[in-house]
């Protein structure tokens, strides 16, 4: 097949994109595909119009990527692509729209509220957030990924600079609960309705929280194959991983996010439909433990999309 590649973009997770679509790019070309890589901008729109290929793979992460923008571009120019549609994309991208979901549906989710910056003052978004929670609290921009613009609130002082660092990713901050607890994440790949969770990996960060640094770079953190849980709280873990991926409507692969809380609760953190695809990434590490290699689990996502 003729397939392109979109990576890099625009979005504050730029860098972590670069190395996702250089490891698309060289799989594809080892299983036989001619590829077309394209570092994409919203200024070259041209190059996505004008473009002649059987599928799209999308190494995009964030805004103007995992958002559901391109997705619609592509589905105007009547181009197929690897992974979930314009709504699944959208839904998983607005982090407080997605709780909704999952709450609704029974999933357990985190306290938290949404806040749209532009109708108050700073001083007025504070004392909403000082009303509603007591620290610790986590403060993130509602539409970013890899942890950027996130702060956890330990003393109330942290505050005013939490809410300017998420501003600067989102006109809309979300603020929760801090859970505490161990990080674990589940791969989920397959067609509708036919979705198979992959081995739950626990995730041991090197430094105190699972922040950006510990997902990317080179011995950040740990990870764990099979997480060391229970066999009913595995099976538990995967199905309100599959339900997440099925109730916001994604297709043929995501990774579903948790934290383990110390008496064993699982809460769902957030759902990425375009996780990341780099040497240090989650998703090729739970393939690798069902016996797929990375050039296998990128064929796997094709073959998946070419059937849509």
């Amino acid at each position: 097949m003729k397939i392109a590649v979109l990576y890099g973009g625009t979005s504050g997770e730029r860098e972590v994109s670069l190395s996702t679509g250089k490891g698309i790019i060289e799989a594809l070309k080892k299983n036989g595909h001619e590829v077309v890589g394209i570092d994409f901008h919203p200024d070259k729109m041209s190059e996505l119009i004008d473009l002649q290929v059987d599928l799209v793979f999308i190494g995009l992460h964030g805004k103007f990527g995992e958002d559901g923008r391109i997705q619609g571009l592509l589905d105007m120019l009547d181009i197929p692509y690897v992974g979930s549609g314009v709504l699944a994309s959208a839904l998983a991208m607005d982090k407080s729209k997605a709780k909704q979901i999952f709450e609704m549906n029974g999933l357990p989710v985190a306290k938290g509220a949404a806040f749209e910056t532009k109708k108050y003052s700073k001083s007025q978004l504070i004392e909403k957030v000082k009303g509603s929670f007591s620290p610790p609290y986590v403060v993130k921009p509602n539409q970013e990924g890899s942890t950027l613009g996130l702060t956890i609130v330990s003393d109330e002082q942290q505050l005013p600079e939490a809410i300017e660092l998420a501003m600067k990713s989102d006109s809309v901050l979300l603020v929760e609960e801090f859970v505490s607890g161990k990080e674990y994440t589940v791969a989920i790949v397959g067609n509708s309705g036919d979705e198979e969770a992959l081995p739950i990996i626990e995730i041991i960060p090197k430094s105190k929280y699972y922040d950006f640094d510990s997902k990317y770079k080179p011995g950040g953190s740990e990870h764990i194959i099979p997480a060391r849980i229970s066999d009913e709280l595995t099976s538990q873990v995967k199905d309100y991983a599959v339900r997440a991926h099925q109730l916001l409507g994604c297709e043929v692969y995501s990774r579903v996010d948790f934290i383990i809380t110390d008496e064993g609760k699982p809460v769902i953190l957030e759902v990425n439909t375009l996780p990341g695809m780099t040497p240090t990434s989650l998703f090729p590490d739970a393939a690798k433990v069902v016996g797929l290699t990375y050039e296998q689990m990128i064929e796997r996502f094709v073959e998946l999309s070419a059937k849509k």
